[in-house]
């Protein structure tokens, strides 16, 4: 194990943690355990001091501190030598690990198999060999959201993975004891263990040198030798219960958990913006009931919860005009959040929203739009309603501080120069039929979906439609969401049979979808359109740092991936464009999703998913609960996303 050796006076005030390494005892010897730190933005960790366990596990460190920002994390195993000779593979492949975090070191800390599990998965994007390395607020978000899985001091279950909306009501606790049992598999040095080594390594790489390593590839190649992994966590030893039954065959390796935020205030969320620390602003339907023949009005407030999914203090905020927001939400330069008010709501709820508006928050919070008025009558109002706003979807800022809003209901869109509401300009006979989806390139272009026409139309910075617009065939078919990379190619979401529900009902008998790809100057790539990877009406889309497209499923409980127009980035044996990393026939299933709509990025490379609609939904209240967190899935991605993706 490599560290880097620094000057003494980047050290403060030293330490102590005592704790326990639950590794087994079939094989003698004692566990070495090391602390290190990791520097946002520097390429190495830092050795910050080391011990070896005493009998039964249990080990005192004493460690220089530090006066710089740090993250850290403790590494556990097993010395090599002669002892190790005849075995398979050796006694040192067993390697654990536990992530501290940014802040004080707890006292007390148990090191073990889901403790390991928990560190690889939600900072898979940042570990360099054995090594972790990142830039904030990523990594500090990545080593933050391990409290989700495990508790630093008991090493056990945390209660956000043991309690509902996770716990048994989903398959991730069964999934992580699974990966924990795999890892077991190494406290003896033996065949099963040089199987998972095998198994558990880069497509078309070395067998992984021990199980933490083993346990990032799985994170990051969740596809990779499926059938292969699970026969051997049928086989492994179950130190940890419950785990994957012998029908519970994953259809990848991930590890995802749903977060409802405060009770009382989630229902239906339609889309994200993620602002520059990290945590995560959702666009609301309708207000609160867990009665399904209750007829709910729409939302008036606005969510917000931390990098790791839960509640932001004082969240959610009100006021503004909010009413029942759709699709649309954006973060501006400024970072100002805008949000389309689209108006969701039963249609026998008494009070019918309007939807005709947009509402302005700043960083804080804090309402800039003016309020509803005159609410519970014909004449309520709220919002900036310049610019003959209707039914509003996709709302997104330029990198001039331009908000650009879809008008889904009178096919149109509307344009606040600078973010100034007085200064709107609308735009008509654009060759669109209501407008759903919109994402602006480098150039300040906007493409904008068509749901109705199945087109895609091109805007140039000052409204005028580009040459070519609107773009149509190509296999372009009832679009929804669309997406841009960072060479400026445009991924759009064929949802194949869903009109737009503005403001009729949706269609729910729709099966497949595919996926067009534009050309930076909005010319189709070609002919036909991409399929695979699990497509199943595909709604939101988003591209992370290695221009890997993502893929919102509003129908089949699935995340979809797939090779993007940077195909060297794309995993070994996907490296074509277009090419299903997810299986082609399922993607990424998941028993914790519903009818899916919004999907997004983090700077940990977190891939969350907006649980939108309910599987079987009745109009009364068809909204779902959750917002969803696939861990450590993607490459980060710098926030807020204004236009193409960067990595941080």
């Amino acid at each position: 194990m490599l560290a880097l050796v620094v000057p003494a006076t980047a050290f403060g005030a030293n330490g102590q943690i005592r704790g326990t390494v639950q590794g087994g005892s079939a094989f003698p010897g004692a566990f070495r355990v090391a602390m290190y730190q990791t520097v946002p933005g520097e390429r190495a960790p830092q050795l910050l001091g080391t011990t070896m366990t005493r009998r039964g596990g249990s080990f005192t460190l004493r460690y220089r501190g530090s006066s710089t920002p740090r993250i850290r994390y403790l590494l556990a195993w097993r010395p090599g030598g002669g002892a190790e000779a005849g075995f398979p593979v050796p006694v040192s492949s067993l390697r654990l690990a536990t992530a501290l975090g940014a802040g004080g070191v707890p006292r007390r800390v148990t090191i073990n198999e889901r403790t390991t599990v928990a560190a690889a998965f939600a900072m898979a994007q940042f570990f360099k060999g054995n090594q972790v390395a990142g830039k904030n607020p990523g990594l500090r978000n990545a080593a933050a959201m391990t409290k989700n899985l495990v508790g630093r001091r008991s090493g056990g279950l945390s209660p956000i993975l043991r309690k509902f909306p996770n716990g048994r009501s989903t398959s991730t606790w069964r999934t992580f004891d699974s990966l924990a049992n795999l890892v077991a598999s190494c406290r003896r040095p033996g065949k099963r263990c040089a199987r998972l080594l095998e198994l558990a390594s880069p497509p078309r790489g070395e067998d992984s040198p021990n199980t933490l390593m083993a346990m990032v590839a799985i994170a990051r190649y969740p596809w990779h030798h499926v059938p292969g992994l699970f026969k051997l966590s049928r086989l492994a030893r179950k130190l940890y219960r419950p785990a994957l039954g012998r029908k519970g065959e994953p259809d990848g390796w991930t590890l995802a958990l749903r977060f409802e935020g405060r009770p009382g205030t989630m229902n239906g969320p339609g889309a994200f913006a993620i602002d520059a620390h990290g945590s995560l602003w959702v666009a609301n339907n309708y207000e609160y009931s867990r009665e399904r023949l209750a007829n709910v009005c729409a939302a008036e407030n606005l969510l917000r919860f931390t990098p790791i999914g839960r509640n932001y203090p004082g969240a959610p905020y009100t006021g503004g005009g909010l009413t029942g927001a759709g699709f649309g939400i954006g973060i501006a330069p400024n970072e100002h959040v805008w949000v389309g008010n689209f108006g969701f709501a039963a249609p026998e709820c008494k009070t019918q929203p309007p939807h005709n508006s947009v509402s302005e928050f700043t960083p804080a919070g804090e309402a800039l739009s003016p309020p509803l008025t005159g609410k519970g009558t014909p004449a309520e109002k709220g919002g900036y309603e310049n610019g003959d706003i209707y039914w509003p979807q996709s709302t997104i800022s330029d990198r001039e501080g331009n908000i650009w809003i879809a008008n889904c209901g009178n096919d149109s869109v509307t344009k606040y120069p600078g973010g100034t509401p007085k200064g709107a300009k609308n735009y008509k006979g654009l060759g669109l039929s209501k407008p759903f989806g919109a994402v602006v390139n480098t150039k300040g272009q906007v493409f904008v979906t068509g749901n109705d026409s199945s087109t895609v139309a091109i805007l140039e910075p000052n409204g005028k439609p580009a040459p070519g617009s609107p773009i149509s065939g190509h296999g372009i078919n009832r679009p929804m969401g669309d997406a841009i990379d960072s060479r400026g190619y445009v991924w759009v979401a064929n949802s194949g049979k869903v009109p737009a529900p503005c403001p009729f009902d949706l269609d729910f008998i729709p099966r497949g979808g595919t996926t067009t790809l534009l050309k930076p100057d909005g010319e189709p790539f070609r002919t036909h359109p991409f399929k695979g990877a699990g497509l199943r009406t595909p709604w939101g889309v988003a591209i992370d740092g290695d221009d890997t497209v993502w893929f919102a499923n509003f129908t089949g409980k699935r995340l979809s991936q797939m090779c993007g127009a940077q195909p060297k980035l794309c995993p070994p044996t996907k490296q074509h464009l277009g090419a299903s990393i997810s299986p082609r026939g399922s993607g990424y299933g998941f028993d914790g999703l519903v009818r899916n709509t919004g999907v997004a990025i983090d700077p940990s490379g977190n891939v969350w998913l907006t649980n939108n609609w309910k599987t079987v939904s009745l109009p009364s209240n068809p909204g779902g609960y959750q917002i969803v967190a696939f861990l450590g899935l993607a490459a980060p991605v710098k926030t807020p996303l204004i236009g193409p993706p960067e990595q941080p």
